[in-house]
């Protein structure tokens, strides 16, 4: 009775813990589908450093060298093998000896030499002492390290800037939307108001219908925007590695203020390009110098141990009538390069030409960035005076459409006016936004060309 009733409460205790897992398991898949809500910029370029799927790829690839480099440097330890084998001779080999030894004088006798079973077992070692090629892929291996985590941090700068840029582009377009709403809004209390006035006589019919025209365009104007913002987040969550049935939203408290421009002297060292190429460039120099060391003598220690065993019948079963034996050996090897055909001088000549190669690639990208610099600059001062003018004339046209529809509502200004100022008015703050877009856009640029992209994750 009382192991029925223990197993009873045993049944019991599983049933709730499994409840009770089921019901953390659900709370964390909820939490981790909110994780994709009202995410500030920083909070989505976080997630994309872990989630986007280059950077995954880069980072792979900055395991795969690190296991590369494991391999060059396996080059410069000792080399330990096992060694067996076992050999039967059905037929030895004979050899003709002359008579004299059997007692046989002027004939010659064949004697079958060896046993019929040979058979070994050992191990090797090799160690190289002395070989510059070996010691500059260790230098190599080491380069070649950097140069895949240059990459990766390439990659993630690319991602920033493109996360970045895809993140304004949604908070702009929802601007766009929140504007047609507001100007759907007025129209359609200014339509309620026409119809009433129609009705008692007040205005004529077809200004009614324009009225409705004007509602029926800006509806279709705000699904066209509402479409071009589904797909700009669409888009966003493909560069961030988010799943497109996530469910993705954006802080909309983002400053969108004027920032101060970066001082003059920026130093375009801290860009990553440039780092790499220097990387490149040094990985170059490394590989000349092993090339050149293919010229240079080597030397290596090699050790042999083995146990040997002879025999007519089969060694491991023959008993005392199997011969083992020990057998040993340590020697150096010593290779000196006479010549090879000039293909050593050939390589050496065609690595000096990479390293002209990659001088120019420095130069060229030198300049490049300096002119991305001082592009990024002008543009950034250029996008600001825009700004500042399309802000004015925003704070004018809504002056002059709130001045339009007091007179119209007062009869002073026709229909056609009071539509006019609406759409200008919907056009500048159109205008505006664009240029607030293109300025959020310079100003990632300057912090590009100044290789800061990444503190915008800090």
């Amino acid at each position: 009775m009382i192991n029925k009733k223990l197993k009873r409460n045993t049944k019991r205790v599983k049933v709730c813990l499994m409840l009770v897992a089921i019901t953390f398991i659900n709370t964390e898949s909820f939490a981790q589908q909110q994780n994709y809500t009202n995410l500030a910029l920083k909070d989505l370029l976080q997630i994309a450093l872990n989630t986007n799927h280059e950077i995954k790829k880069a980072k792979l690839d900055v395991e795969s060298g690190s296991y590369r480099t494991k391999e060059v440097w396996a080059s410069a330890l000792p080399k330990v093998e096992g060694l067996g084998g076992l050999t039967h001779n059905p037929l030895l080999q004979q050899s003709a000896l002359p008579g004299e030894f059997f007692g046989q004088p002027g004939t010659t006798i064949l004697v079958a030499l060896g046993q019929k079973w040979n058979t070994n077992i050992g191990v090797s070692v090799s160690q190289v002492l002395l070989n510059q090629s070996v010691f500059a892929g260790l230098k190599a291996a080491k380069t070649s390290q950097d140069l895949y985590e240059l990459q990766s941090s390439l990659t993630e700068e690319a991602v920033i800037e493109h996360i970045t840029s895809a993140f304004y582009a949604i908070l702009i377009q929802q601007k766009k939307l929140s504007v047609v709403d507001t100007t759907i809004g007025n129209t359609q209390k200014t339509l309620n108001i026409a119809i009433t006035q129609y009705e008692n006589g007040l205005i004529k019919e077809v200004d009614v219908k324009r009225l409705k025209v004007t509602v029926s365009n800006l509806k279709s104007q705000r699904q066209q925007l509402q479409n071009e913002l589904d797909i700009l987040t669409n888009q966003l969550k493909l560069i961030a590695g988010i799943p497109i049935a996530e469910t993705l939203t954006l802080a909309k408290t983002e400053s969108f203020e004027e920032k101060a421009a970066l001082a003059d002297n920026v130093n375009i060292s801290n860009r990553t390009e440039m780092a790499m190429l220097e990387t490149k460039q040094k990985l170059l120099q490394i590989e000349l110098q092993a090339t050149k060391a293919g010229r240079y003598p080597t030397l290596s220690l090699n050790g042999n141990y083995s146990y040997q065993g002879l025999s007519d019948e089969f060694p491991y079963t023959a008993g005392d009538q199997a011969n083992w034996f020990d057998v040993a050996s340590i020697g150096l090897a010593l290779r000196i390069p006479i010549f090879n055909g000039f293909s050593t001088s050939s390589k050496i000549q065609q690595s000096k030409i990479a390293n002209l190669k990659i001088q120019e690639d420095i130069a060229l990208t030198t300049n490049q960035l300096n002119f991305a610099v001082t592009n990024a600059k002008n543009q950034m001062e250029n996008s600001l005076i825009t700004l500042n003018i399309q802000k004015e004339n925003v704070e004018l046209a809504r002056e002059v459409a709130a001045s339009i529809k007091v007179n119209y509502n007062n009869g002073l200004a026709s229909l056609n006016d009071l539509l006019s100022s609406e759409t200008s008015l919907t056009e500048s703050e159109n205008n505006y936004l664009m240029a607030m877009l293109n300025y959020k856009i310079a100003e990632i640029e300057l912090i590009k060309a100044a290789g800061n992209l990444k503190s915008l994750i800090k």
